[in-house]
């Protein structure tokens, strides 16, 4: 099967339930997206499938076939960095880091959709996204700072 991961096409052979997760990560060595709970609960393995935030431990490859992945290896554009990227490492978002792909993804699929969003937005959009060191407030801090580098020139995908 084919499968377009970052702009780039991909032949592989595996079983159509794998879950993507492990296409990704095993297959493609594509080891950014993290395995947390693998029941979609934690949102450390959030891709974008035709732009769109999934949990891709619970999504069987066979589900993204045709579809456009991006995971956070093909967020950036070349050498510049998303906004929500940009923002991240201006804040000093994450702390042990491991969930901060998934929080990323899913921050700039909010942004994608809402390019100034509110408290409650971000809290309602982020909220299957867990952090175990509790860095809720910078990772807000981290989304508005997105949404102000995206308004002024950045690349929000």
């Amino acid at each position: 099967m084919k499968l377009t991961v970052n702009n780039r096409d991909y032949s592989i052979d595996v079983a159509l339930d794998t879950p993507l997760l492990w296409v990704l990560r095993d297959t493609l060595g594509l080891v950014g997206t993290k395995f947390g709970c693998g029941i979609g609960q934690c949102g450390a393995c959030t891709i974008h499938l035709n732009g769109f935030p999934m949990r891709s431990c619970q999504l069987p490859v066979a589900a993204a076939i045709g579809a456009k992945i991006i995971t956070i290896e093909g967020l950036a554009e070349g050498d510049k960095l998303h906004p929500v990227q940009q923002a991240w490492c201006e804040e000093d978002v994450a702390q042990c880091g491991y969930c901060q792909s998934g929080q990323i993804m899913s921050a700039a699929a909010l942004l994608k959709n809402s390019p100034n969003p509110s408290d409650a937005e971000i809290d309602a959009s982020m909220s299957g996204n867990l952090c175990r060191c509790g860095t809720y407030k910078r990772i807000k801090a981290g989304i508005h700072r997105a949404a102000e580098l995206a308004n002024n020139g950045g690349n929000a995908k």
